[in-house]
């Protein structure tokens, strides 16, 4: 029996448009033989298509992640790391993960290997462009651990050493969280600028975590997994 791709089958199948019975395929509402098929040019011939019954024909959006970087995990690592199976427990959202959102996914809000937390990964083009040109501009938040001698430290100098092409940031809260760490919430804040300030204050940085960047927050998610960004959620 000659081949056919599983659109057109489905489309006869249905009696509707090969456009509408893409959108199923690439949708994840059709199973060839029990398995799902995203890909509508999958060749079928006496294999049992099958739609299910809860399908919608709608568009298939691009998603974007938000995902806990390890320590220690270099930004070329970071996309591969969202997989199916590191999804995070937590992620309790509405969207259904689909074969095809782990694909052409970008980095955005990048942090340095040694650091970790809160990072972006996309498939959103305005998302990505969004976060390259904004994130100067948006409140971010960082917890940062800190050793040595606390009689040294010299914590007025902090928020003076906050720095940017030699002009001090403004409106940046420190906090302290507990002996050894300390909250900087404000914008235009980078882990580089927070590292020279401790330096400066003379506190030797042993760790810097990325809680929050503008309104989206980490949460609890643990290192090396991820949940989808909500569709309510906006940097």
């Amino acid at each position: 029996m000659l081949s056919t791709r599983l659109d057109k089958r489905l489309a006869e199948l249905l009696g509707c448009p090969r456009g509408e019975a893409r959108r199923y395929i690439e949708g994840g509402w059709v199973r060839v033989d029990g398995q799902v098929v995203e890909q509508p040019q999958a060749q079928v011939t006496t294999e049992t298509v099958e739609m299910d019954p809860a399908a919608r024909d709608e568009k298939t959006e691009r998603v974007t992640m938000l995902l806990a970087k390890p320590v220690d995990a270099a930004a070329h690592t970071l996309s591969a790391m969202v997989t199916p199976e590191s999804q995070s427990p937590l992620d309790l959202g509405s969207i259904r993960p689909l074969q095809r959102h782990f694909h052409g996914l970008q980095l955005a809000a990048a942090l340095p290997a040694s650091d970790s937390g809160l990072v972006v990964v996309s498939q959103d083009p305005l998302i990505i462009a969004h976060l390259q040109q904004q994130l100067a501009r948006t409140e971010q938040e960082f917890l940062v651990d800190i050793q040595g001698e606390r009689a040294m430290w010299d914590v007025a100098r902090l928020q003076t050493g906050l720095k940017e092409n030699g002009r001090t940031i403004p409106g940046c809260k420190i906090s302290w969280q507990s002996e050894q760490r300390l909250r900087f919430a404000g914008k235009g804040l980078h882990p580089r600028m927070l590292r020279e300030a401790c330096a400066g204050a003379s506190m030797q940085v042993v760790g810097i975590r990325r809680l929050r960047i503008g309104r989206v927050s980490l949460g609890k998610l643990a290192p090396a997994s991820w949940r989808y960004l909500g569709s309510d959620e906006r940097f």
